[in-house]
């Protein structure tokens, strides 16, 4: 099969025109294609006044090595055959362990169930289907459940945020991992477009479907199930336990993915006293924005802003501050809301989602500084956690203490002055917000940083400094504060102990973090030499 890439396609264009125009680079007839399909889509609206999508198609044809010698370099290439889960040996040793059953968790027990190795999951959260009820009942006024959050149960982080997909790493392991979400129901359009979301109402059953091919596989997931403790023997670990229901429970295993997530800080420091070795690492600090969705397709799109073809538009920004450090948008959720994302009591931090549609009424984005290792004030290799918990204390004492969130309009924030009214742009985050200065909330360079940086951004995105754009506190979770280093057999300095995904330091988002899972599962496959290296 061929790839032709680089076809400028017509917002009103469709398949027969993508063929059409694929065949006509080829100097080919229709009565020598197979199959065909496209395989890659973006927009380029980098000329307002041309906005049109990019595609690539792939297409089987007759003679199709004849085809490609006559062709000009770059034209086509032929793809390589379709990523596949390891081919492995009979199973061998004691069941594996995984705590968490986010991205990373998640893909690290399917591929160990589809080698026949019957993983154990423990998962401290509740089944996606209970979680999100818990979700909504917080962000409705109720009681935060520290166990079962957006943060902690099964799915993690990213299954109540906008199911973004898009990733920067190069791995054959992501196309497998498209697979597999499209085969367990998530949209085909995940397979083909450049910049790929599930949504948050869709993500949950995905996700829910995939546990239960792991469970049908032979593996068992435990929810309500912490892990709380390791044992150790001459190096090697030899038992894990886990509370549940109040109850300890013990897993005599030589093999346990460490896959919880970037907010388990209780489990971090029970590895750490357990010998683990863990070293500080950067992270963000920041907002969340909120601006009309309206003005960011208009800002991007031109006078295409409301064409059917496209959907609600999104960005990107990122600005060098003079000290080295950076200003960058993360997790942008066109059409979204701004959520409640705490975990720990008397303390507030926040997200954003959006629904697979994406049809609310505002955009919202991280607006992110960089945190360095430098700035933790302290060597100790948990330090990030003690100020990320400083920033959530002070957010949710200035939004009321009552899990409402501080929130400043940006013209006010800019201008150094505390914000008295809401303008136009309504807050989306529930269960309320409360008007505040941010200064008192984000650290002094966080502060610095924004206030050099948005109007950098507003000359790239035009109505970014929209005076009545609601700045959110505090957005905290963006990525952990620590990593636990691990050798080229991905273990750590405890043999048998594999760290994995966000909260092990080496993923920054769904798709990351579930290639990431793959890897370590391939790590414990190949050293039951089930797997040849």
């Amino acid at each position: 099969m061929l790839r032709i890439a680089n076809i400028n396609l017509p917002l009103e264009g469709t398949e027969k025109d993508a063929l059409a125009l694929a065949l006509k680079k080829l100097r080919l007839e229709k009565d020598q294609v197979l199959s065909f399909r496209i395989s890659k889509k973006s927009v380029d609206a980098r000329d307002k006044g041309d906005v049109h999508f990019v595609v690539a198609v792939d297409m089987a044809l007759k003679n199709e090595q004849q085809v490609l010698k006559r062709l000009k370099p770059g034209i086509a290439s032929l793809l390589p055959p379709a990523p596949s889960f390891p081919k492995c040996s009979a199973p061998q040793g004691v069941r594996p362990v995984i705590a968490g059953f986010g991205p990373a968790g998640l893909f690290a027990a399917l591929t160990l169930a589809r080698c026949g190795l019957k993983p154990i999951v423990l998962e401290r959260g509740e089944a996606v289907e209970k979680r999100a009820r818990t979700v909504e009942t917080f962000s409705n006024g109720g009681t935060l459940n520290t166990e079962s959050n957006i943060q902690f149960g099964e799915g993690g982080a990213g299954a109540f945020s906008d199911g973004k997909l898009t990733t920067g790493i190069k791995d054959k392991r992501c196309q497998l991992i498209l697979k597999e979400l499209f085969d367990h129901g998530a949209p085909e359009e995940i397979l083909y477009l450049a910049h790929p979301h599930i949504g948050t109402d869709k993500l949950p059953q995905v996700v829910a479907n995939i546990r239960k091919e792991v469970i049908r596989l032979g593996g068992t997931v435990h929810f309500g199930a912490r892990l709380c403790g390791i044992q150790i023997t001459k190096n090697q670990l030899a038992c894990v336990e886990y509370i549940q229901n109040g109850e300890k429970h013990e897993i005599a295993t030589d093999a346990l993915i460490v896959a919880i997530g970037h907010s388990a800080a209780d489990t971090q420091q029970m590895l750490y006293r357990s010998g683990v070795n863990m070293i500080q690492k950067p992270f963000s600090v920041g907002v969340r924005i909120e601006h009309p969705q309206s003005l960011i397709n208009q800002s991007q799109y031109g006078k295409f802003a409301r064409h059917s073809a496209l959907g609600a538009a999104e960005y990107h920004l990122s600005h060098k501050l003079p000290d080295g450090g950076g200003v960058y948008s993360f997790c942008m959720c066109p059409g979204g809301t701004v959520v409640p994302a705490a975990s720990r009591e008397n303390a507030l931090c926040t997200n954003g989602m959006s629904a697979f549609a994406r049809d609310g009424e505002n955009a919202n984005a991280a607006l992110l500084v960089d945190v360095r290792t430098e700035d933790f004030g302290d060597d100790h290799p948990l330090a990030g956690y003690v100020l990320q918990r400083m920033w959530e204390e002070k957010a949710f004492r200035a939004g009321g203490s009552n899990y409402h969130a501080p929130v400043q309009l940006c013209g006010d924030f800019l201008a150094g002055k505390e914000t008295k009214k809401l303008g136009s742009v309504t807050p989306t985050y529930r269960p309320g917000v409360t008007c505040a200065d941010l200064k008192a909330v984000l650290p002094g360079f966080a502060v610095d940083g924004l206030r050099a940086a948005i109007p950098f951004f507003d000359r790239r995105l035009k109505g970014f400094a929209l005076p009545d754009a609601v700045m959110t506190a505090v957005e905290s979770r963006s990525s952990c504060p620590v990593r636990l280093p691990r050798d080229e057999r991905f273990e750590s300095n405890i043999q048998g102990l594999f760290p994995c995904g966000e909260g092990a330091g080496y993923a920054g988002g769904i798709m990351s973090a579930a290639a990431d899972g793959m890897r370590v599962a391939e790590a414990v496959l190949k050293k039951r030499g089930m797997m040849e290296e």
